[in-house]
């Protein structure tokens, strides 16, 4: 696992967590924050295994 990868996952579980407390609490905003922080980390993630994918065909 390269940086990019390892770096994207925690986002992405971060941006779960946080959507979860919005769901929780009732807080839209933060609802949307989480969605958005996990789907930032899911694209971070996938680049991170493009790179890794790349590095491991050279």
């Amino acid at each position: 696992m390269n940086k990019e990868q390892v770096k994207g996952r925690i986002e992405e579980v971060k941006g779960k967590v946080k959507e979860a407390t919005g769901v929780l609490l009732d807080d839209k905003a933060l609802e949307v924050e989480g969605n958005l922080q996990k789907n930032v980390g899911k694209v971070q993630a996938g680049f991170g295994d493009l790179k890794q994918d790349l590095k491991d065909k050279l």
